[in-house]
């Protein structure tokens, strides 16, 4: 879906703790929001609300209907990108949701579960076919759902985004493999990489926003980390070292 484009945008990275308790987390992200500038693109790591309850699920897929709609509220005059776990036709999904303006203008179901945390026990996997770029305000993005990153047929899905965002649950021994791949994904397509994850003790806390040129502005102790989106920068890059991306 193509929303309508805006004078400036601004990317946010966010970087908190997801506690035991839903309700705590999903008043921490509303503050979050709330906290942030109109035209704003806010991104949260994966499950934020709820992390990856396997003893709870129809707590945490009941709770996701209610913070839909809280979302949907918070996100007027704002986007705010987010996964968290569903129940749809008897299966559960780690579905992402853009909330755009009061609306939800994408989602999709995780495609590729990560096995090392049992992740197929519990959860579907979606479609590779909907791996999709899509546009907010005429920005061109695409979103990674954590182990998805590792899957180079999803970085030629993801080729001619401006912004791609990667919502990770990614685990702290695995930190470097994570900034290297966040880092060359933004250099291969010469565009902006938001990135966001958890700050629970098992997770890299590396949430960043890597520009085209490849710097990199991690969150380190800030909840929201914010960059103005460049166009220019984006053109420059692809001009000045032409790979053919469009």
């Amino acid at each position: 879906m193509m929303t309508s484009r805006v004078a400036e945008q601004t990317l946010c990275s966010l970087l908190f703790k997801t506690t035991s308790n839903y309700s705590t987390n999903l008043q921490t992200l509303l503050q979050l929001i709330e906290q942030t500038d109109p035209k704003s693109i806010l991104l949260a790591h994966e499950v934020c609300l709820t992390g990856f309850d396997y003893e709870n699920l129809a707590k945490a897929t009941a709770f996701s209907t209610y913070a839909t709609q809280e979302l949907l509220s918070a996100s007027k005059e704002k986007t705010v990108v987010v996964t968290m776990l569903e129940k749809r036709d008897g299966e559960v999904f780690n579905i992402v949701k853009v909330f755009h303006n009061g609306e939800i203008v994408h989602q999709r179901a995780k495609a590729r579960l990560f096995r090392l945390g049992s992740e197929e026990k519990y959860m579907s996997e979606g479609s590779d076919e909907e791996f999709e770029i899509f546009e907010i305000n005429g920005i061109k993005c695409a979103i990674f759902i954590c182990f998805e990153l590792r899957f180079k047929e999803f970085w030629l899905q993801a080729e001619g985004a401006d912004v791609i965002l990667v919502s990770a649950w990614w685990g702290k021994p695995r930190s470097k493999q994570f900034r290297t791949l966040t880092e060359a994904l933004a250099l291969m397509n010469e565009c902006y990489v938001v990135c966001a994850d958890a700050l629970n003790e098992e997770c890299s806390a590396m949430s960043a926003i890597i520009s085209p040129q490849g710097e990199v502005k991690l969150n380190g102790n800030k909840p929201c980390l914010v960059e103005i989106y460049n166009q220019k920068n984006i053109t420059l890059m692809r001009r000045y070292i032409d790979i053919g991306i469009q």
